[in-house]
């Protein structure tokens, strides 16, 4: 497929992407814009022969407007609960990492998977960076890319979802455009041009993994913390574009050929996927027993995965979004750190 041909491929995916999130928003669905780039990504990613892929630039400046759009939310008083909860949230961030070790066992069950492979294919969060790294340490990475994506897709689908039928999150409720607060639009394009400009050169400087992400989150937080944002945000039509290539990059991310690839340790790998999403759920009652945070905001808190879906639900569900942020920010970072460590222990002792 020809350059431009596959440029016209890609406008189309979003065209449909785009028509897809106006009818979720009138169906006052959560985070229309994610789910809509999701779907349209998907039936493309299954249905084309060739793979489609969004550019790496367009990828990186959504994670990183993504990322200023969370960070401009970090509320001090928020930040502080969660350092009187430090230990709750340690536990139940230890916990993930249990209970992600627990699913590579089972996934070994699987003929022809290996121990590292398992490891690396059931570690909750950091799909792209997991995924990176297992070829890097001996792991099928096509396995690993097929799991660790088929988990990702599983938690965006449930988590809004799940979100407004069990624990009551409003729609349309979280949040505030640049229209009715802050210093309006101009304003808000140059504080997230820096922010994106600044913080991701200073991420990958300081080895912050998720650099897109994390750094101009970081850099956006910092500023607002400091009362140097003078209250702006990124603009809605920019933080709905982000937030619509996340989704689309997440669903594009799917093929017929990597499927085919791993078929047989698909129905095996969905099970323990729903396993660990449901006893994440499990950390999430724990969390909110044993912390101020409310039923929905330790759930989102302990999703395995999904950081962008999460976000999205949590922002426009009315969720303490920060809180949610600080507990996922801090399994991430565990999870990367801990991964490599985790699949060679699980490869020796499979020897």
């Amino acid at each position: 497929m020809g350059r431009g041909a596959r440029a016209a491929d890609l406008a189309l995916v979003v065209v449909a992407a785009l028509a897809l999130t106006l009818a979720l928003d009138v169906l006052d669905l959560p985070a229309p814009a994610l789910f809509g780039g999701l779907l349209a990504g998907l039936a493309r990613g299954l249905a084309g022969r060739l793979r489609l892929a969004v550019p790496r630039p367009v990828t990186t400046a959504a994670q990183g407007l993504v990322g200023v759009s969370i960070g401009a939310l970090v509320d001090g008083a928020t930040l502080e609960a969660i350092g009187r909860d430090w230990l709750p949230v340690l536990l139940v961030t230890a916990g993930t990492l249990l209970l992600s070790v627990l699913a590579g066992l089972v996934l070994r069950l699987q003929p022809g998977v290996t121990p590292v492979t398992a490891a690396f294919a059931m570690v909750a969060g950091g799909a792209s960076g997991v995924t990176v790294m297992a070829g890097e340490l001996g792991a099928d990475d096509r396995t690993v890319a097929v799991l660790q994506y088929l988990r990702v897709l599983v938690v965006v689908v449930l988590v809004p979802g799940t979100a407004v039928t069990l624990f009551d999150a409003d729609p349309g409720s979280g949040g505030t455009t640049v229209d009715d607060a802050g210093p309006g639009w101009p304003a808000g394009l140059l504080f997230a041009a820096v922010c994106v400009l600044a913080g991701a050169p200073l991420a990958r400087l300081l080895r912050i993994p998720v650099p897109a992400l994390l750094g101009p989150m970081l850099v956006a937080a910092g500023l607002d913390l400091g009362g140097l944002s003078g209250g702006a945000a990124v603009p809605v039509p920019l933080e709905v574009a982000a937030f619509l290539v996340i989704g689309l990059v997440v669903g594009l991310g799917f093929d017929r050929d990597g499927l085919r690839a791993v078929a047989r340790t698909l129905p095996l790998g969905l099970a323990v996927i729903l396993g660990l999403v449901a006893a994440c759920a499990g950390l999430g009652a724990l969390l909110a027993a044993t912390t101020g945070a409310s039923a929905l905001d330790a759930y989102l808190a302990t999703t395995p995965g999904g950081l962008y879906a999460v976000l999205a639900t949590a922002r426009d569900g009315g969720a303490d979004v920060t809180f949610v942020l600080a507990v996922q920010v801090l399994r991430l970072f565990a999870v990367l750190l801990a991964a490599p460590l985790l699949a060679r222990w699980l490869r020796y002792t499979g020897e």
